[in-house]
């Protein structure tokens, strides 16, 4: 956690800063006024933490805030408790008097860091958030016979399949052309509906009748309602195959 002190009073910046080394902490600097606070964060990056006491030697801490938009969390010191209510108004994590006791600078750093932590996680989720597309797969598919369209729902095909320049689906043990490739297909396809066992086969979890094992470590299916040709799992997809069959 990086660290920036705020205190006009250098003995009380120096015990800051050595109590502070035991919490791991590392001190980018020491301030000692509003108009070098303010300097310092027109050449600088915002610190994770702020100790800012709140009378500097050029007037209250408050100024500062009208010239810099602050981001970094906050816990105020001061010898006078009558700015406490101002002080929260502020981006404050806590709220320490002089001269600084150990444990309740303890509670405070900790304070701050679950307060980080939290904000980290929300940061992340965040972006999963603004990251994620939703994913739409196709319910149904129009094939197109003589002057009619039949309609099919996806939970009611067996399989697609190429065979001879032409892609076809497969339903009800009858089988129809339609526009689509098979790499098209995949994109498509709910995957936890569908699989690509080879380069000619894309079969429905719910047409699957039986496994059987077959030569050269690969599978072959047998499904409900196709009965063309043997479908066979090629032997790199067969692992993906038995997880895809278990999911």
């Amino acid at each position: 956690m990086k660290v920036l002190i705020i205190e006009d009073e250098l003995p009380s910046a120096r015990r800051l800063e050595r109590l502070l080394y035991d919490f791991e902490i590392e001190v980018l600097d020491k301030l000692t006024s509003v108009k070098s606070t303010i300097l310092w964060f027109q050449k600088n990056q915002q610190p994770d933490l702020i100790f800012l006491d709140v009378q500097l030697s050029d007037g209250l801490c408050f100024d500062i805030f009208d010239r810099v938009k602050i981001t970094s969390k906050i816990i105020f010191t001061t010898a006078f408790s009558n700015y406490s209510i101002k002080a929260f108004d502020y981006n404050s994590i806590s709220y320490l008097l002089k001269p600084i006791n150990k444990n309740k600078l303890t509670n405070a750093i900790h304070k701050t860091k679950e307060v980080y932590q939290k904000e980290t996680h929300l940061k992340e989720f965040k972006k999963l958030v603004s990251n994620y597309k939703a994913v739409h797969y196709k319910e149904s598919f129009t094939v197109k016979i003589g002057k009619k369209i039949k309609i099919f729902k996806s939970d009611d095909i067996s399989c697609f399949y190429s065979f001879d320049n032409a892609t076809f689906l497969n339903s009800n043990e009858n089988n129809y052309v339609i526009n689509q490739s098979l790499t098209r297909l995949e994109q498509d396809l709910n995957p936890a509906h569908f699989f690509r066992v080879n380069r000619t086969f894309i079969v429905h979890i719910n047409a699957v009748k039986d496994i059987i094992t077959y030569y050269n470590s690969r599978l072959k299916l047998i499904l409900h309602a196709y009965k063309d040709s043997e479908i066979i799992v090629s032997r790199e997809r067969v692992k993906d195959f038995k997880n895809w069959i278990d999911y």
